[in-house]
């Protein structure tokens, strides 16, 4: 069973005009002609390496901002009892509808939406849930600070949160927060972005591999093997992901402490750019689980 549920504009945007945005469904839908089995087999592992497969199978697993969906998807092969997908992007969800025709197509039990993660009613609506999965999301959202706040009313008590965000660079972020703004700023803003950095990152990567005497194309393998993903579509994602913001891990790790949440694991991405990852459970674990 499938739905579509569209958010108010006002409640969404955060005051960030559709024209700023960067269109991550579209960036996904590119993504999705790439997905195979092995993408598929590396997005679980990376939950397994999180979560713990005794907690996703069985468990009901909400995917907020689904992207892709290549998560949700993750999550309903490893046994979880329900899952539910939502984004803001409408191509966002049109991959995440996407992939359940192709693997689940019958499956009522994965259920996916239109909806923004500020719609403090729409997830009211939506009740509590054994895992809750953010990942690279709420720091998009253009308030960030509320997105984490809401989320934690979907969490069952006991539950997990997993989230990453952006890791605060100080004046560094600031100058990829000018970055993203140029990208989206029109096409001649998009292709400057695009004709200069994607080549760097290419360069640096071969120099750096050369010098270590490695085969370049390893780090590509080696990426996907970590994340299931594709560097090329992470990159663009990276490089035009507005809106955008950034917190400290401590940031993080004391505003969901102050909220009766407990750390258990924490990533980070060792102080350069790019997200930390953390899960967050609410409440005691029963035994067993």
């Amino acid at each position: 069973m499938e739905a579509s549920t569209v958010a108010p504009a006002h409640e969404s945007s955060a005051g960030i005009p559709e024209r700023d945005r960067f269109p991550f469904g579209r960036n996904w839908a590119g993504f999705l002609e790439l997905l195979d089995e092995s993408r598929i087999r590396e997005a679980e592992r990376s939950l397994l390496a999180m979560l713990g497969q005794d907690r996703i199978s069985g468990a009901t697993f909400l995917d907020a901002g689904s992207g892709s969906g290549l998560f949700s998807l993750a999550a309903m092969r490893l046994g979880a009892r329900r899952v539910h997908s939502f984004d803001f992007d409408p191509d966002s969800v049109k991959c995440t509808e996407e992939l359940r025709r192709r693997y689940f197509p019958t499956a009522e039990h994965w259920t996916v939406e239109r909806a923004s993660v500020l719609d403090a009613d729409y997830l009211h609506r939506l009740g509590r849930w054994d895992l809750v999965y953010s990942w690279g999301v709420l720091h998009h959202t253009g308030d960030m600070w509320r997105a984490l706040d809401l989320v934690t009313g979907l969490v069952d008590d006991p539950g997990q949160l997993f989230i990453a965000i952006y890791n605060d660079q100080a004046w560094i972020s600031r100058f990829w927060t000018w970055v993203k703004r140029i990208y989206n700023s029109g096409w001649p803003g998009r292709a400057a972005v695009l004709s200069s950095f994607v080549p760097y990152y290419v360069t640096r990567g071969v120099l750096v591999d050369l010098m270590r005497r490695k085969n370049p194309l390893t780090r590509y393998r080696e990426y996907q093997r970590s994340r299931g993903m594709s560097a090329l579509v992470d990159w663009i994602d990276w490089l035009g992901g507005y809106p955008f913001e950034v917190a400290k891990p401590e940031a993080v790790f004391n505003f969901f402490q102050a909220r009766g949440f407990r750390l258990t694991r924490l990533t980070t991405c060792g102080g350069r750019h790019g997200c930390n990852e953390f899960v967050f459970v609410s409440g005691t674990p029963p035994a067993g689980r």
